[in-house]
């Protein structure tokens, strides 16, 4: 997969670029929505004998359009999307810098440059999908607008027990917590990346070693607790318990949440290394113990539970 970083004016020459079939849209997550609309045009551009194409956006319009938004997390930040298109076999990536002038521009104008001017022949996108100053244009416009250039398909919203799948609904299940929902509904775990960085090195003391992670503050994590996890690193696959929290029991001193990680039947060093983490279940809220004791006590609990829920 090729990816392309634009801002308006891109200087992209049309007979330089391939006919491509380009599915358009933020999104974030890559859901079960977002793939059927990225694979209905992968599908409909191996039967054209074109390449097919996504567009998308960032940073997130909020940050640009509110002036009381000045961070947004994300449930695939940009590297990861690009690893999940990837999968999914789009041939090129367009990343378009959302900011003013993007925004400022009237619908004819965005479609005149991003879409036609790209040498898009056919554009999917999702039902609700918008585009222009106000996101003026939208799915009923887009025909008048691309005046015969491209055609569209338009594909609705896709539902998991009569609800709407969305990145909000992602959002939310996260912050109750409820991983096992919010895998049904990207159709895969969700994930997070970091390196290894050194910790308090506490949890060698009481026989429970584990990787303290840093996460990129672009990545959303789920609510503060401790977790069943997959742990990803150098293609393989590790079982483990994860604690994302402040560490209560120790410190009142800690202000961001911390990421600990501990690898089942894994005792190599990993300071430096790059790990995945793959959230599939919550198990219990972040407590505060009375000392290590009853904190060991608890963690050989979770432990047993992390293993069962895994061998189940």
């Amino acid at each position: 997969m090729r990816t392309f970083e634009l801002t308006y004016p891109h200087s992209m020459m049309l007979n330089e670029l391939p006919e491509t079939v380009t599915a358009i849209g933020f999104f974030d997550g890559i859901h079960k929505g977002h793939q059927k609309v990225i694979q209905t045009a992968v599908k409909e551009a191996k039967d054209k004998g074109m390449e097919s194409a996504v567009i998308t956006f960032y940073p997130h319009p909020t940050v640009v359009l509110k002036k009381d938004i000045q961070h947004v997390k994300y449930l695939t930040p940009l590297r990861e999307k690009q690893e999940i298109l990837q999968k999914l076999e789009v041939d090129r990536l367009y990343i378009i810098e959302f900011n003013h002038e993007l925004a400022s521009l009237s619908p004819q104008e965005f479609v005149d440059h991003f879409l036609i001017g790209l040498h898009i022949k056919h554009m999917v996108a999702g039902f609700d999908f918008s585009y222009g100053h106000k996101g003026k244009g939208n799915m009923e416009t887009i025909q008048e607008h691309a005046d015969g250039a491209f055609t569209v398909t338009q594909v609705d919203k896709v539902l998991l027990n009569e609800e709407k799948i969305s990145s909000t609904k992602v959002r939310s299940l996260m912050r109750e917590g409820q991983m096992n929902k919010v895998t049904e509904l990207l159709g895969r775990p969700l994930s997070v990346t970091g390196i290894v960085v050194k910790g308090d090195q506490r949890g060698r003391t009481i026989g429970y070693p584990t990787a303290n992670i840093a996460v990129s503050d672009k990545a959303l994590l789920p609510m503060i607790g401790v977790y069943a996890v997959k742990v990803l690193y150098k293609n393989e696959v590790y079982e483990g318990m994860a604690s994302l929290g402040f560490k209560p029991t120790f410190t009142d001193q800690i202000e961001e949440p911390v990421l600990e990680v501990n690898i089942f039947d894994y005792n190599n060093d990993l300071y430096g290394e790059e790990l995945r983490v793959e959230w599939h279940a919550f198990i219990r809220e972040e407590k505060k113990f009375s000392g290590v004791e009853e904190l060991v006590h608890e963690i050989a609990k979770d432990e047993t539970e992390v293993r069962t829920y895994f061998n189940s």
